[in-house]
């Protein structure tokens, strides 16, 4: 049975500190790439203050087994107090792909 599939959500403050997160993430394996689309705007509730900020949205493929790995090094280099994390699982898509992301996260 195939590895299932996650699509991790992240938000960064710019693509500076979100580019060097995924190429990190993506060199030793915790996602097979992250896809940055910057432009975001987040409005949100910080300590009891709605607040507005410029963000840019990372997008990350990755294995289930990697979760963890994956979630611990973005909360090791993000400046964010509180940085959103949300995965979601894959449940389809086009096979050679997903394979894809499966191998180049360290799966066979």
């Amino acid at each position: 049975m195939d590895e299932p599939l996650l699509l991790v959500y992240a938000t960064f403050p710019d693509a500076a500190v979100a580019e060097a997160v995924v190429r990190t993430a993506v060199e030793q394996r915790f996602a097979a790439c992250g896809n940055l689309i910057p432009g975001l705007r987040s409005i949100y509730r910080w300590q009891g203050v709605v607040e507005t900020a410029e963000e840019v949205l990372v997008l990350f493929k990755t294995t289930a087994s990697n979760l963890r790995g994956l979630q611990r090094h973005i909360l090791s280099l993000h400046p964010y107090q509180v940085p959103e994390i949300v995965a979601t699982p894959i449940l389809g898509g086009n096979s050679s792909y997903l394979d894809w992301v499966r191998e180049s996260c360290g799966g066979t």
